[in-house]
Order: C-alpha cells, then structure tokens, then sequence
C-alpha cells in the first residue's frame, strides 16, 4: 500500500472513529510530527502515519481494552489501565487492520505515552508531538517545547522526568519503560 493509500485509509479511520476532540488532538499531533521531523530529518511518511493512528484504542471501552489485552497477548500490567494500554493496543490494531509491519511506526505508537530505552528518531518525535501539540497545557510543557526546538534527546529527557515526578506525585503506576528510557537518555 503507498504512503497515500495509507495515509487516506488512516484518516478515514479516525473520522469514523474517534471522539471530535480526539480526532483534533490527533491531527494537532501530526502537524507537530511534521514539524520535528522536518526539523530533526526524520521519515515524515513514518511520522504522520504513526501520528494519524497512535490513538486509534483510545476510545475503546475498558472492558474491550482488557480483552484485546489478553487476545494480543500484551503484559497483563495493562489491565485497568487505558492511558498506558491504548498505545500498545494501537499498535497490535495498526498491524492486524492496515497489515503495516514496519517495527519503528509500531513501537512509535506503542510507546507514545511511556517512552523506552534506545528510541528512534521516528519514535522521539511521535512521543514528543503527543507531548506538546499544542492543545497541551499542563505544568512545564513550554519547557518541552523550548527544548525541543533544538534537541530531541533534552526534550524528551525533559519530558520523562516531569511524567515519572508527577506519576510519583499521585502514586500512580509507573511504566518501567519511562524510567528505562529516561535511564538511557542520561547515559547517552
């Protein structure tokens, strides 16, 4: 399928699919994507279609987040816990409905929210835009954009600290994937 046909599917999809603020935040997203790939020389084909679809299991249910859970085989850690299951969700569901195999957009989608160690490009920048489109508003996030403006490792270092000081904060879960990637961006 070419980057157009996936593109035009991907956009059909979320229009069906999505909540109206969801499908804004979504296209905010790919308009950042593009931004920093552009800036950084990224695959802004990967990016924008990462971008398109990275919350494509946002709005499913928990009760279907918990079975498609178990039918992916996805850690059960995940149970209960939509803000970190959509992504990886996402990624299982990009694979079986559009057959994309390509592994550095799946794990862009699958670590969007978390982060991992050793990330791509490709993968900063979809983490980032998510972070930072700018309906964003929390504490801290023109920090991240400032940063990003010129580094994508100091962005997304930024990034991750704030996400595990305000995880700690609340005693919320924290994704050992967070504190990995915020660990191999140290060493780095």
């Amino acid at each position: 399928m070419s980057f157009e046909e996936l593109r035009k599917l991907s956009e059909s999809y979320i229009n069906k699919n999505l909540k109206e603020s969801r499908k804004q935040h979504t296209l905010r997203v790919v308009d950042e994507g593009i931004k920093l790939a552009e800036r950084f020389g990224a695959d802004k084909e990967k990016v924008i279609i990462a971008s398109l679809l990275h919350d494509m299991a946002k709005n499913l249910s928990d009760e279907e987040m918990d079975r498609l859970i178990d039918k992916y085989g996805i850690p059960s850690r995940y149970h209960g816990n939509p803000n970190l299951a959509h992504g990886k969700l996402a990624a299982f569901m990009i694979e079986e409905k559009f057959g994309i195999k390509d592994e550095e957009l799946l794990r862009a989608v699958s670590y969007h929210t978390t982060g991992c160690e050793n990330m791509s490009c490709v993968e900063k920048i979809v983490f980032l835009a998510d972070a930072i489109e700018p309906g964003r508003t929390y504490p801290g996030v023109d920090t991240i954009r400032e940063a990003a403006e010129t580094s994508l490792d100091k962005a997304c270092l930024i990034s991750l600290n704030r996400t595990i000081d305000y995880i700690s904060s609340k005693g919320y879960y924290l994704d050992p994937d967070t504190i990995k990637a915020r660990d191999y961006l140290i060493k780095t």
